[in-house]
């Protein structure tokens, strides 16, 4: 690559501007220059989607609905700089369906209130200009595609974001970060923003064991099909990942056409075992990937690793591998209610905002008092609170029997 671009990254748990540039350090330097600061375009259509009474996701429904309407609506962007606000779509549908208006004019509104949005992004952060001096096109897609896989083992067919179910060969980018459910977040997580608006807290509710959830992104990334990922590790993140750890210098970028070998080798990157990653280990046992990182043939300079790269806390010790197979049925349900790790509100920096609320897939969370209070009894362990918090207000507790 020899000169930058701009992308846009549109689903329903992102809507970013990113302007991607050349280096000598790395292939691909990506920086985020606008996106949506509060709903994103995904969510903005499922929301109005089912106050219209449609079936979830709604992207497909919403769209046939709009193209029934034919009369011209008017719409206006909220913009603040390069970035958008998406929340006020919602609140308008909301008045019109109150005021009587037709249910397709409210859906055409949608779909042309999020186009006016990315229009306004695309002349901010110069995407506009770009597209016109060199004849890209640009994404204004929000809907999703129903796509079969005979071959999951967990999961058969996946709706996947238009912009990737369309596409002749897809180039899936990822930085290197840990991450408290999978352990890992590399080429095979990163395929998770294919699944448009809403449905990502669905998969998190219809598949809550940690190994079941890994075994569906593995269903999904052989529905995908990426034809080869790129891995930011220049600066990857330790800790609390995947949104709340340490960044740390790794000073490395790797790439190749299977991403099941590509999350394998990062494994031998932060210092662990491919049994120690869960998404990793599920792998392998469905003979995706060697049995060990020796086993991938590599290229290029030197594999740099790291010994004391630091998991989440949300990492427990296997005590269920130990126990002999006939007992595990009865062991594991006590193991998991006292052993492992919980999302826990740090109510001194919580704003209630209700993003925690707004992504929990079991629906535990709720804004008492302008501070988030989690249901113990309901939780699922899925911290998806923890990642989706944009004050880092929610951290992982480990039980205090770990600590003895």
């Amino acid at each position: 690559m020899e000169r930058p671009f701009l992308a846009f990254h549109l689903s329903g748990g992102t809507t970013d501007a990113l302007l991607v540039t050349p280096s000598e350090d790395a292939p691909l330097n990506i920086r985020q220059v606008g996106g949506s600061l509060d709903l994103k375009a995904g969510q903005a259509v499922d929301r109005v989607g089912l106050l219209l009474g449609l079936h979830f996701p709604c992207g497909p429904e919403l769209t046939a609905l709009a193209l029934q309407w034919k009369e011209p609506v008017r719409v206006r962007a909220t913009l603040k700089g390069s970035s958008c606000c998406l929340s006020g779509i919602e609140n308008q549908c909301r008045k019109l369906l109150a005021e009587g208006h037709p249910r397709e004019e409210i859906a055409r509104v949608c779909l042309e209130s999020i186009r006016a949005a990315l229009e306004g992004i695309y002349k901010a952060s110069g995407m506009e200009e770009v597209a016109r001096r060199t004849g890209a096109v640009l994404n204004y897609d929000t809907g999703s595609t129903h796509v079969p896989n005979p071959e999951g083992e967990l999961c058969k067919a996946f709706d996947l974001i238009n912009p990737i179910a369309g596409a002749d060969f897809i180039i899936s980018i990822c930085k290197l970060k840990s991450h408290c459910m999978t352990g890992l977040s590399g080429g095979v997580k990163n395929l998770f923003g294919c699944i448009p608006g809403l449905t990502k807290p669905e998969f998190h509710w219809r598949y809550p064991q940690e190994r079941d959830f890994c075994g569906m992104l593995l269903d999904l990334c052989g529905t995908v099909k990426p034809g080869i990922t790129f891995v930011d590790a220049v600066v990857s993140m330790e800790g609390d990942g995947p949104s709340s750890g340490d960044l740390r210098q790794t000073d490395m970028t790797l790439c190749a056409t299977n991403p099941y070998e590509l999350d394998l080798v990062l494994t031998k990157v932060i210092g662990r075992q491919p049994e120690d990653i869960p998404l990793v280990d599920c792998a392998r046992e469905r003979g995706l990937c060697p049995s060990s990182a020796d086993g991938v043939e590599l290229c290029g300079d030197p594999l740099r690793t790291f010994a004391d790269f630091r998991m989440p806390r949300s990492r427990t010790v296997d005590f269920v591998s130990s126990i002999p197979r006939p007992l595990r049925g009865i062991c594991e349900p006590i193991i998991r209610r006292y052993l492992t790790p919980r999302p826990k509100v740090l109510k001194n920096k919580c704003v209630g905002c209700g993003k925690c609320a707004e992504s929990c897939p079991a629906h535990t969370i709720a804004i008492v008092d302008r501070k988030a209070c989690i249901d113990r009894s309901k939780c699922i362990r899925c911290y998806c609170c923890h990642e989706m918090c944009p004050i880092h207000a929610i951290q992982v507790k480990r039980s205090r029997l770990l600590k003895l």
